[in-house]
């Protein structure tokens, strides 16, 4: 399940990036929406299952997300539930914790 999957896109085909996109190889780029997503409250959280994870030196939300979910374009998704959006300042040793069931957490936050 993709974060995408809900999500308003425009095709953008401005002259301006004419010349990025002959760079690239491309006539147009797809573009998505931000999306809006609601803060989880602890509460919400307790209802969510999850496993606690012991971060090690070199790990990266995408390969966790990938691990654990077989896609690492969820990674936003452990980022999002432990409050950290990126794994900057996360020391090994420190506990996270990987919501367990993708389809109730993405429908949480979603």
């Amino acid at each position: 399940m993709s974060r995408y999957n809900k999500r308003v896109k425009a095709t953008n085909k401005n002259e301006l990036y004419d010349n990025t996109f002959k760079k690239r190889g491309v006539n147009e780029v797809v573009q998505y929406s931000t999306p809006t997503l609601r803060d989880l409250t602890e509460e919400d959280k307790l209802r969510i299952a999850y496993i606690e994870y012991t971060w090690k030196a070199g790990d990266r939300y995408w390969n966790l997300s990938s691990q654990y979910y077989g896609d690492p374009r969820q990674w936003w998704v452990i980022a999002e539930f432990n409050n950290r959006p990126t794994e900057a300042g996360i020391e090994p040793g420190t506990v996270i914790k990987i919501p367990t069931d993708l389809a109730v957490i993405l429908g949480e936050i979603g």
